[in-house]
Formats: structure tokens, sequence, C-alpha cells
């Protein structure tokens, strides 16, 4: 087909909406990073609690042990009794999933706002 007889490529217009204001953005991540806070917090205070009504650890203890775990250190306490040992493991993957989490809600308001800011630029772009 010659260029001549090519039908004219319709565009469409698309409005371009704009990021939210620099003070909504801030307030965002302030709240997403108490929530990440929030979990952080519940997790490890699970973990002491376990340790210490399970495993028979020392409050002291107990807290030194979910916080090493929590941040991926590993355990310290290597002499626990058989539930210490299962609570540890079923602990374990669980701050891995609690890590992970906490880091995806804290990013999520930058990596939702570049994504915003690349499909406003994208579409006005075109016009």
């Amino acid at each position: 087909m010659s260029a001549a007889r090519r039908p004219a490529k319709q565009t469409q217009h698309v409005p371009v909406a704009q990021l939210a204001p620099r003070g909504r953005f801030l307030s965002r991540i302030a709240w997403v990073a108490m929530l990440a806070f929030a979990l952080v917090a519940v997790t490890l205070a699970g973990g002491v609690v376990g340790y210490h009504t399970i495993a028979g650890l020392s409050w002291l203890a107990a807290f030194h042990q979910a916080a090493l775990l929590l941040s991926g250190m590993g355990p310290v306490e290597m002499s626990l009794n058989d539930a210490g040992r299962i609570f540890e493991a079923i602990y374990a993957l669980f701050c891995g999933i609690a890590l992970l989490g906490s880091t995806g809600i804290l990013f999520s308001p930058v990596i939702h706002r570049l994504l915003h800011r690349y499909h406003i630029e994208d579409a006005s772009a075109d016009q």
C-alpha cells in the first residue's frame, strides 16, 4: 500500500493528570512508614512473647533472640527445647515474610509516584 493510500494515524486526546502535591506525597510516606514500623513492632513483640512463653527464655534473652532473627542476623540461643526450636523455625519464616512486606509497604508510594510520573510523561509526549 502506498503512502498516499494509508489512512491517517488517529491520535486520541489523553487528559494529562497531575501528580499529587509534595505535601500529600510526604504525608503518604509518613503514613506507610508508621504502618511498616507497626508491622515490625508487632512481629518483634510476638517473637519476644513466643520465646519467653514457649522456649522459656528470659525477657531480655527473648528480645535479643527475636530482634536478631527479625533483622536477619540469625539465632543466638542454641540450647532451646523442642517446642522452642519449632517456634523458632516458624518465627524465622514469618520474619522473612514480615521483612519483605514492610519493605514493600515502605517503598510503595515512591514506586507508585515514579510509575505515575512516567505514565504522565508518556501521555503528554503523544500530544
